[in-house]
C-alpha cells in the first residue's frame, strides 16, 4: 500500500516509517523540513510542507495522490508562547490536510488524537471511547485536540465515503524521542546529569503531586495500531495505552526513589513562575491535563485491531529515562535531533 504520513520525521511518524517499511509498504512523508539522508528515512518520498503555510493545499494534494491511507501524525507543541501560531498549524492546518484528502480521493485517513482530547475524568475506572471529547478548559493542548475531533465529526458526516480512525494514545514515548522531549519540556532546567541520577535509581525521593495517574504507551506500539487500522479500515476511535497504570507510587518505584507527595496547588504556582521567568518551556496548564486527563480502557483496540502492546508501562519509562540520561534522538530528524 501507498501510505503518506504527515509529521513522518516526528517521534511517532518516525516509528510509523521504521514498522511500514519492514511490511514493505510503499511510503511518502510529508514534514516541515526534510530529514537528512539516510535511515530511517532513506527509502521514503518527501514531500517539505508545513501545513500552515497557504500553498499548503496544494502541495498536499499532490503528495496525496494516489496514497490509499493518510496518517496525520503532525503536532506543533512550541513555541508554547506563540497561542495564535499553534492553532493555526494544528487546528485551522488538520482542516488543510482534511480538504486535501477528499480532493485526492483518499479513501481512509488515520488522525493522531490524544487522551488529551477527552473532558475531566470522575471518579469512575478507565474510560471506553465514548466518553466526551470535549477537553479540559485550562489546557490550550487539549482544547484544540477536541476542537480537531469536533471537525473529524463534522468531515465524517460530509464524506461518509472515507473511513477515518482517531487513534487516542496515552503518553507516547520512546529512546530516540528524549532530546526532542527534553527540549519541549523541562528545557535546561532539569540538566541531563540528573536524569543519570534518575536512570541509576540514585534519586533519594520524587516529589510528585498528590492525585497523579498517568499511562503511557511507547511510540513502536502506537505505530503498529496505526497499520492495523490501515489494514482493517477500521473506522472510528481506538485508545492506546500500555499496562499499568503508574500513580505517584508506581512511578517512584519505576525510578527506585521515594515518593514524595506535594500539593498540587505548590507545584501549580512553581512551574507557572518558571515558565514565567522562561526556565521552563513548558506552561503550567500542561500539569492541568495530566491531573485531570481520565485514565483509559484499550479493550477495544485488542478487539477491534488485535492490538497488543509489545513494551509495557514501566519498560516504555525506563526506556525514555535510557534517552533522557544519554541525550539520545535521531540525527537525520530536525524535530528528533540529539542534545549536544
Amino acid at each position: 500500500m501507498r501510505i503518506v504520513v504527515v509529521g513522518g520525521t516526528g517521534s511517532i511518524g518516525t516509528a510509523l516509517l521504521d514498522v511500514a517499511a519492514v511490511r514493505g509498504h510503499k511510503l511518502v512523508g510529508v514534514s516541515r523540513r526534510e530529514p537528512a539522508p539516510g535511515p530511517p528515512y532513506a527509502d521514503v518520498e518527501w514531500h517539505p510542507i508545513d501545513i500552515a503555510e497557504r500553498t499548503a493545499f496544494t502541495r498536499l494534494v499532490e503528495a496525496f495522490d494516489g496514497a490509499d491511507a493518510v496518517v496525520h501524525a503532525a503536532w506543533l507543541i512550541q513555541p508554547s508562547r506563540e497561542r495564535a501560531h499553534l492553532h493555526k498549524v494544528n487546528v485551522e492546518g488538520t482542516g488543510v490536510l482534511l480538504d486535501a484528502v477528499a480532493v485526492a480521493g483518499v479513501p481512509h485517513v488515520v488522525y493522531l488524537s490524544s487522551v488529551g482530547a477527552y473532558a475531566p475524568k470522575d471518579r469512575g475506572g478507565p474510560v471506553t471511547e465514548s466518553w466526551p471529547t470535549t477537553g479540559i478548559d485550562t489546557s490550550d493542548y487539549s482544547r484544540d485536540k477536541a476542537e480537531v475531533e469536533a471537525m473529524l465529526d463534522r468531515f465524517e458526516a460530509a464524506r461518509p465515503g472515507i473511513a477515518v480512525t482517531r487513534l487516542r494514545p496515552a503518553l507516547v514515548l520512546q529512546r530516540r524521542s528524549a532530546a526532542e522531549l527534553r527540549r519541549y519540556f523541562t528545557g535546561r532546567l532539569v540538566p541531563r546529569a540528573l536524569w543519570k541520577l534518575v536512570r541509576s535509581g540514585r534519586l533519594p525521593a520524587l516529589p510528585l503531586p498528590s492525585g497523579l495517574a498517568l499511562q503511557f504507551v511507547h511510540a513502536a506500539d502506537v505505530a503498529t495500531a496505526a497499520l492495523a487500522a490501515i489494514d482493517r479500515q477500521y473506522r472510528g476511535a481506538v485508545n492506546l495505552a500500555a499496562d499499568p497504570i503508574m500513580d505517584s507510587g508506581a512511578l517512584a518505584a519505576a525510578v527506585g526513589a521515594r515518593p514524595l507527595t506535594v500539593p498540587p496547588s505548590a507545584v501549580r504556582a512553581l512551574m507557572a513562575g518558571a515558565w514565567r521567568a522562561r526556565l521552563l518551556p513548558m506552561p503550567a496548564s500542561w500539569l492541568d491535563l495530566a491531573l485531570g486527563a481520565p485514565t483509559m480502557s484499550a479493550d477495544l483496540a485488542r478487539a477491534e485491531l488485535d492490538w497488543s502492546p509489545r513494551w509495557n508501562a514501566t519498560e516504555t519509562l525506563g526506556d525514555l529515562l535510557a534517552g533522557l540520561a544519554e541525550g539520545e534522538g535521531v540525527p537525520a530528524s530536525p524535530p528528533l535531533r540529539p542534545s549536544p
